[in-house]
């Protein structure tokens, strides 16, 4: 795995992706801060924030997507910077809001962390919780979530996918979290993205396996502008950074096909 996170970090730096580990991060009204650099959360590499997290805020800043009145829930989510965002987005937010990453005392440490520093700025309507969970396992206590926070089915309308790709090894537990996880309907929704240092191929092989079982991902296009209006500091970020950072992204769109 060292090897691994050592190829990852060249290839970001290649592709631009200044790594956002030198402390806190401001979103708007977010402040949030990455898990420190030790045990999983730098094997698993939830001790960065990287450009797919920034790429999907701005969508969700912009309107471009929305989380309005859905339960939603985020794999593997590190930061949580999507799914902490849509939960301030006044008239726009999420009723439910599950944020999962790997079940290690320090990385959910410091999701829980970010979540009570910012329980301020949720909007009323929004519960959020945070769960461990690893990728593949019983997904039962996540769907009773869901199932307490609305009349529809037990699932949830909205599954984002941040930086997950580049797990090439795990995308058969991923795939598996993410169809047990998604209701089925029509306008039920799995948000993905990935950096552009996830070599295309590995990209392409979870998007196949994916239309295999049934879920049909439609990558969308991607303006190296930045366009969100809200500010964005830490980490040497600035309007060029971001707009450099987030044309440095992909991200799809996935539904189910028979629905």
């Amino acid at each position: 795995m060292a090897e691994f996170d050592d190829f990852l970090s060249d290839s970001a730096a290649l592709f631009g992706e200044s790594q956002v580990d030198d402390g806190k991060i401001q979103y708007g009204p977010l402040v949030l801060t990455p898990a420190p650099k030790e045990g999983k959360a730098n094997t698993l590499l939830a001790d960065h924030l990287f450009s797919p997290s920034l790429l999907l805020a701005e969508l969700l800043e912009r309107g471009i997507i929305s989380f309005a009145n859905q339960r939603v829930i985020e794999l593997g989510a590190g930061c949580a910077l999507p799914s902490l965002l849509s939960s301030t987005l006044s008239g726009h937010s999420p009723c439910l809001a599950v944020i999962t990453d790997y079940p290690d005392e320090t990385i959910i440490k410091n999701l829980s962390g970010n979540v009570e520093r910012n329980r301020p700025h949720f909007e009323k309507e929004c519960a959020v919780h945070v769960c461990g969970y690893e990728w593949g396992c019983d997904v039962a206590p996540l769907l009773d979530i869901a199932e307490r926070h609305g009349s529809r089915d037990r699932a949830f309308d909205i599954v984002v996918m941040s930086d997950l790709l580049h797990f090439d090894g795990s995308h058969d537990v991923l795939l598996k979290s993410l169809l047990s996880l998604l209701r089925r309907d029509p306008s039920a929704r799995a948000y993905i993205a990935a950096g552009k240092y996830t070599l295309p191929h590995v990209c392409e092989h979870f998007v196949s396996e994916a239309a295999r079982s049934g879920i049909i991902l439609e990558e969308q296009e991607v303006e190296s502008v930045w366009k969100g209006e809200l500010i964005v500091s830490g980490g040497g970020l600035d309007k060029e950074q971001l707009g450099a950072r987030k044309g440095m992204s992909r991200w799809w769109i996935g539904r189910w096909a028979d629905t």
